[in-house]
């Protein structure tokens, strides 16, 4: 794999990775379509990952997919969710940026970057929506929490997207998304302690 192929699987990764934090099934889903059907050329025969593009794994993550998006739209159900999405997130993240790096690559160096940009990745954008939809659920009483979930649903399709067609795009909008949440949580705990 040379440096540029690199990073463009890396790219595609962090921007799947920010999907995951969003919807966790929906960006496996897509990229075992991809891997399948489309002109993804990624050699999993061998590996690990050689069971993502069968058929029954496909079929699984499109009704996990279709579950899931429901589910978020059940107020106080989808603040449940959000405790096993958390973990969810970063293992898918972190598996599907591992596998796009590919087993080529020295697997320190694979699972190192993976479990950093993917994980790391689908960490802080899934932070980021527990914390919205907690605010909504205080501030709503969960009548806003569909909003939320509309939003984040829209959210997980377009990175995906972006992530699988245009992977520069995806890491560039990902990275500026955990930077603007960085500097909110940042300045919000500074005025705590201007206050106190």
């Amino acid at each position: 794999m040379s440096a540029y192929e690199a990073l463009v699987a890396l790219s595609m990764g962090i921007g799947l990775s920010a999907a995951a934090g969003f919807r966790i099934f929906l960006p496996p889903f897509l990229l075992s379509l991809v891997i399948k059907f489309g002109n993804l050329d990624l050699e999993l025969g061998g590996t690990s990952f050689e069971f993502f593009d069968s058929e029954i794994t496909i079929f699984l993550l499109g009704a996990a997919v279709i579950i899931e998006t429901l589910a978020y739209y059940i107020p106080w159900v989808d603040n449940l969710l959000d405790g096993v999405a958390s973990p969810a997130a970063i293992i898918a993240g972190t598996g599907m940026t591992a596998m796009l790096l590919g087993e080529e690559m020295s697997p320190i160096l694979q699972w190192s970057l993976a479990i950093i940009a993917g994980g790391g990745v689908s960490a802080g954008i899934q932070g980021a929506t527990v914390v919205t939809r907690g605010t909504s659920t205080v501030l709503t009483g969960g009548v806003g929490n569909p909003i939320v979930s509309t939003i984040e649903n829209i959210a997980a399709l377009l990175f995906a997207l972006f992530a699988l067609i245009l992977p520069f795009l995806a890491a560039f909008g990902a990275i500026i998304i955990l930077v603007i949440t960085t500097k909110k949580v940042i300045d919000r705990g500074i005025s705590k302690q201007n206050i106190t």
